[in-house]
């Protein structure tokens, strides 16, 4: 909503300092935003002498504000700009700088002051209605000093409490007091710690470091214990949002029972005290990192000598990769057999999903859909059963807004075909702690992975451990040795997924397509003759469409040709759907379509579905530029001249149409609905919605499952 404070704000700033070289002119709109800060910077480091502008409030800024003008009250000897500069900041934060912007420090400029001071928590160390340079730099942020959207009362005393404990150390800057743990007063949270551990100014620098850990593994706090460690130590179990905590100096037996919750949450030793484990716990999304787990990760094969050696250092589940990732050299799927020697050496897995998902443009509904499908399908050949729980990466540092415009959508359209499927598997997700609670908020996932190794990422620093968490990822480690020598990621099991140790056979090896039978030719050849005659397609010459292209063989001017084109490649044919696991009658109707109707497949659409394939790992190979047209006169001739490669163009462009559409990759038990759509997109002509061409697939189904499921 506009404010007509902050607008004027905009139009001082506009006014007074547009011709200004490193000024950028502001957008009038009355809204408080980043722009506007920054100008105010600019402008106050113009008023200061400062030649080289920055938007950053930085140590030249504040030194030479403090040089200049260390106090700015109403006897200061601040030009009139420096005050309407400290007018504006005020407006920009919601307090009275005074009606007009005078550049006098009036009693109401006075007021604002003295109520922001108390907001904070600096009325204390700041007493009175001077504005010093900390202050100042205060005003020309974003922060809040008011309980805001989300925020609590405990959080935000223990705020006001830092801010007016360490606000004169010379590396500790006013924090926000709105409530909300973020990533400012964690890093303010640190240096308080490092404050009270005796570290002088040079020293402490706000990081988890060994200086820190080794003071803190002296301070063992427990019933009974008083004074400002229990304070800090409060604000962290308030920050990580425990139930029930209160911003207190004593360590009560209401603390040590809500400190026993969090250890058993976050599966620690229960002992109700503020030990050094406890303490890394609320400090840094990986605590202690010399914690042993009971559950592992890795990118390698777990072999029998391997197996042995992480079940000798007491994991119990370790975390396998479904498949590879396209266009990387990196092997590390499930190998053959791998599972059932991990069985054998009373290893669990749990299986990771992963091909991508290292970056913002992965995340899309469409790719969701193609994720699940691809995932199940894996799944199956690697034997999981149904009620397996498969974790799909997000493996990047995706901040909020990037949650709320891709990742949700992804895992809302991956769930529900997860769900679609019908088969029981479960979703799970792998990332930094903010991203796995929102998605498992809205009911997408039911256990969270969690990525808490990547202590820097926005989703990991303030942010507390998700409810529904089964593994916390914490440091990686080498375990074994000779043969049995593996690195994994160390993590810590909750117990929420326990893994899986028995395993089917792969379930999509079971219904593959087989070849054709011959001696069926005649009549399966009447059924295709009397369905496409029935839609307008005689067995030769025109039709409605009228064909204009043979593209199978160059003798397929007829059904009967296009057909025996069929029965001639069905070696081919059906080694391919056995390759992609995929119907073979789909590649066949649509092959058989396109002759009759004269719309063969294009060299641009072949492209595209090639490097699709390609990127997904199904084929093999460069790729290639639908605007090159080197590219584009190759392809044509291939597809001319090689009748296989067409066969096999027409079945990869199927696989792509399908991820375009938002549809499961086709495989061997695709609904008609689907397939329907599927052709529909790609064979689709005269305003045709699928149904023909799914009759032509079903007739042809008609002949090939009979021999694939051994009835004639």
């Amino acid at each position: 909503m506009a404010d007509e404070r902050v607008l004027r704000a905009q139009r001082f700033i506009n006014g007074t300092y547009g011709g200004v070289p490193g000024i950028t002119e502001v957008e009038e709109t009355g809204v408080v935003d980043w722009p506007t800060l920054y100008a105010l910077t600019r402008a106050l480091q113009y008023e200061l002498g400062i030649t080289a502008l920055s938007d950053n409030f930085g140590p030249t800024t504040l030194a030479t504000l403090t040089a200049k003008w260390p106090s700015i009250d109403a006897s200061s000897t601040a030009p009139a700009n420096v005050i309407r500069i400290l007018q504006s900041a005020l407006y920009c934060k919601g307090y009275d700088g005074g009606d007009d912007l005078d550049g006098t420090y009036d009693v109401r400029v006075a007021a604002a002051v003295r109520q922001l001071k108390a907001d904070a928590g600096l009325d204390g160390p700041y007493p009175g209605d001077a504005v010093v340079p900390k202050l100042f730099k205060a005003l020309l942020n974003r922060d809040a000093y008011t309980c805001q959207k989300g925020g609590g009362d405990t959080v935000r005393a223990a705020q006001r409490w830092m801010n007016a404990t360490y606000v004169g150390r010379a590396n500790f800057f006013v924090i926000a007091c709105d409530g909300r743990y973020s990533r400012d007063v964690q890093r303010a949270l640190m240096f308080a710690v490092q404050y009270e551990l005796g570290m002088t100014d040079d020293v402490a620098n706000g990081v988890f470091g060994p200086g820190t850990q080794n003071g803190l593994k002296s301070i063992a706090l427990s019933a009974g214990s008083t004074g400002a460690w229990v304070r800090l130590f409060s604000a962290a179990m308030a920050f990580n949002q425990r139930d029930g905590v209160t911003f207190t100096d004593t360590f009560g037996a209401g603390l040590a029972v809500r400190v026993a919750a969090f250890q058993e949450f976050v599966k620690l030793p229960i002992t109700g005290k503020g030990d050094f484990a406890t303490w890394a716990s609320l400090l840094v999304s990986t605590g202690d990192t010399s914690r042993r787990g009971t559950a592992a990760d890795c990118s390698t094969e777990v072999t029998d000598a391997r197996a042995k050696a992480l079940a000798a250092a007491g994991y119990r589940v370790v975390g396998r990769y479904l498949s590879n990732v396209p266009g990387t050299t990196l092997d590390k799927m499930i190998k053959p057999g791998e599972l059932r020697v991990m069985a054998a050496n009373g290893l669990r897995c749990f299986p990771i999903y992963q091909t991508n998902g290292a970056a913002a443009s992965y995340f899309t509904a469409a790719q969701g859909t193609s994720d699940a499908a691809d995932a199940l399908y894996w799944a199956r050949y690697h034997g999981f059963r149904p009620g397996t729980r498969i974790y799909f990466a997000v493996d990047y540092d995706a901040v909020d807004a990037e949650v709320t415009t891709g990742i949700l959508p992804y895992f809302r359209a991956l769930k529900a075909a997860v769900d679609a499927d019908g088969a029981g598997y479960l979703t799970g997700i792998y990332g930094a702690r903010a991203v796995c609670a929102r998605v498992g908020a809205e009911g997408l996932t039911s256990a969270s992975f969690v990525s808490d190794m990547s202590t820097a990422y926005t989703g990991n620093v303030a942010s507390p451990l998700p409810e529904d968490w089964a593994f916390d990822q914490i440091a990686t480690l080498d375990v074994g040795s000779g043969e049995g020598a593996v690195q994994i990621d160390n993590n810590i099991a909750s117990g929420r997924d326990l893994g899986q140790i028995t395993y089917a056979p792969p379930a999509v090896a079971t219904d593959l397509d087989i070849r054709f039978d011959t001696s069926r030719r005649a009549v399966a050849l009447a059924d295709v003759r009397n369905y496409l005659r029935a839609w307008g397609l005689p067995e030769q010459g025109a039709g409605d469409p009228t064909p204009t292209s043979t593209p199978v063989t160059s003798a397929a001017d007829s059904t009967t040709a296009a057909f025996d084109a069929l029965i001639t490649y069905d070696a081919v044919l059906t080694d391919l759907a056995r390759t992609l696991r995929l119907r073979k009658a789909l590649i066949a109707a649509s092959l058989l379509w396109s002759v009759r109707t004269g719309s063969p497949i294009s060299p641009q659409t072949t492209i595209a579905a090639r490097n699709h394939c390609v990127r997904q790992r199904i084929l093999r190979g460069p790729l290639l530029d639908t605007s090159d047209s080197a590219d584009v006169r190759a392809v044509r001739q291939k597809l001319r001249d090689d009748d296989k490669f067409r066969i096999n163009s027409t079945a990869y462009a199927l696989i792509a149409a399908a991820h375009d559409l938002g549809l499961p990759r086709p495989g061997l038990a695709d609904t008609a609905e689907s397939t329907r759509r599927l052709l529909g997109d790609f064979l689709g002509t005269g305003g045709l919605d699928g149904s023909v061409q799914l009759g032509l697939y079903q007739v042809l189904e008609k002949y090939y499952a009979p021999v694939r499921t051994g009835r004639r």
